[in-house]
């Protein structure tokens, strides 16, 4: 067996010092560190004994590009994908034009190519509807073909459930799934945040947990009935958990994802008209954050996704009910979830199948487990680093995050794809 062409050693592996040895963008052998050392190749790296993790997935970003590139472009977005732990990131199709189309999902590739030859890589979730106007399928077949892993109508959901069902039915003939975006099309419609006391205090309109539990209720129905999976974005209160939860005791292929916000923060931060707090589902109640700690530990959450949505500075600079929704996440979520191991409420191991074994499972994206013959995509993590949140430390041309003026725990060193240093700080 010819050997590596290179080694990167001396780094922490499930807690365990190794290292770890790449041929032709694959994985070769994980050894005892210092092993390695014996073993001739024209290329060395001294890990320094950071964490060696597997490179992350985010399965929900909005990169913008086509004709949204002064919030973002894929070229940038990949940059803060790349500097955050990502290496394949999955953009959804609300751009302008639409992603309904062979040819856009093909100008996106060459897009991201171009500026990152080595990766990160983009797998595009195609359009649910064309125009994602919600009247009539996109050309499925066409989406897949030129690429797309997953289709959604992310954004505006999709209120017309025979529709829906026909959606569901298509997808699972081209061995994809649907990512809905769980929200009644009218109840709470022009709220800003959530209904409760905080909306009730700054005098304006509120959206319930049953514009996300209705729609929920309506995905799991279908799934159960025609025994086709769904996935279910950006989860963010109990009823919506407890159907889910319901629904995977009983047997349907149902998914869910969450983002890190609605782990941490609750709607007392939009106290103040606070428009970097503003996303779509909004943030809940306090008691919501911690039914969804405790969904993402046992399951019943099945990954994280960021739902990185950047916005031009000005955009968010306007009162509460005029600002978009949307928090920039692709720079911070990796050290916003370590915070959460930190801090106990999730293990390292947890980190791993919420950004990567779990997501690559369901989205039939390849992943790294260290095993001989994975791709060697990897980061370098130092988790005793911190860092603060910065317009100038962020990578994303969105700083709309409510983590600016903070520090945050544990970095990225080193972004590995096929054995390619992508980035490095």
């Amino acid at each position: 067996m010819s050997g590596p062409d290179l080694i990167v050693a001396n780094v922490l592996l499930e807690g365990e010092p190794r290292d770890v040895l790449i041929r032709e963008k694959l994985i070769l052998d994980v050894v005892s560190s210092g092993q390695g050392s014996s073993v001739p190749c024209s290329t060395r790296v001294d890990g320094g004994g950071l964490w060696a993790l597997p490179s992350l997935i985010d399965a929900h970003v909005h990169l913008r590009e086509p004709g949204l590139e002064y919030k973002e472009d894929i070229a940038s977005g990949l940059r803060a994908a790349a500097g955050g732990g990502f290496g394949q990131v999955m953009p959804m199709a609300n751009t302008d034009p639409v992603n309904d189309s062979g040819d856009t999902v093909r100008f996106m590739f060459d897009q991201a190519v171009r500026a990152w030859p080595h990766g990160p890589w983009i797998r595009p979730v195609g359009g649910l509807t064309k125009g994602l106007q919600g009247r009539e399928l996109a050309p499925m077949h066409e989406l897949a073909s030129a690429g797309c892993v997953a289709f959604s109508n992310d954004g505006l959901p999709v209120g017309d459930t025979e529709l829906f069902r026909r959606a569901m039915e298509y997808a699972a003939d081209q061995g994809l799934r649907v990512i809905d975006h769980c929200e009644d099309p009218f109840l709470g419609t022009g709220g800003v945040m959530n209904e409760g006391r905080m909306s009730g205090l700054l005098g304006v309109k509120g959206i319930p947990t049953a514009s996300e539990a209705v729609q929920v209720a309506r995905d799991i129905l279908l799934a159960e009935y025609l025994n086709i999976p769904v996935h279910l974005a950006h989860i963010s209160c109990l009823e919506s958990l407890e159907l889910i939860r319901e629904a995977k005791n009983r047997g349907v292929p149902v998914t869910a994802e969450t983002c890190p916000h609605y782990l941490l923060w609750d709607e007392e931060l939009l106290a103040g008209y606070n428009t970097l707090a503003k996303v779509n589902p909004p943030l809940r109640t306090r008691r919501d954050v911690e039914g969804m700690r405790r969904a993402v530990r046992d399951g019943v959450i099945d990954i994280l996704v960021t739902d990185h949505a950047p916005h031009a500075e000005h955009e968010k600079e306007v009162p509460l009910c005029e600002a978009p929704n949307g928090l920039s996440g692709l720079d911070t979520a990796l050290s916003l979830t370590y915070g959460l191991v930190q801090e106990g409420v999730l293990s390292p191991a947890d980190l791993i199948r919420l950004w990567n074994t779990a997501p690559g499972a369901i989205f039939s994206l390849p992943v790294n487990g260290f095993r001989p013959g994975d791709p060697a995509d990897f980061i370098l993590f130092d988790p005793q680093a911190s860092w603060e949140v910065t317009r100038e430390s962020m990578l994303s041309k969105g700083k709309n995050t409510p983590c600016l003026g903070t520090t945050l725990p544990g970095r990225v060193m080193a972004h590995y794809l096929g054995g390619v240093c992508v980035f490095s700080r």
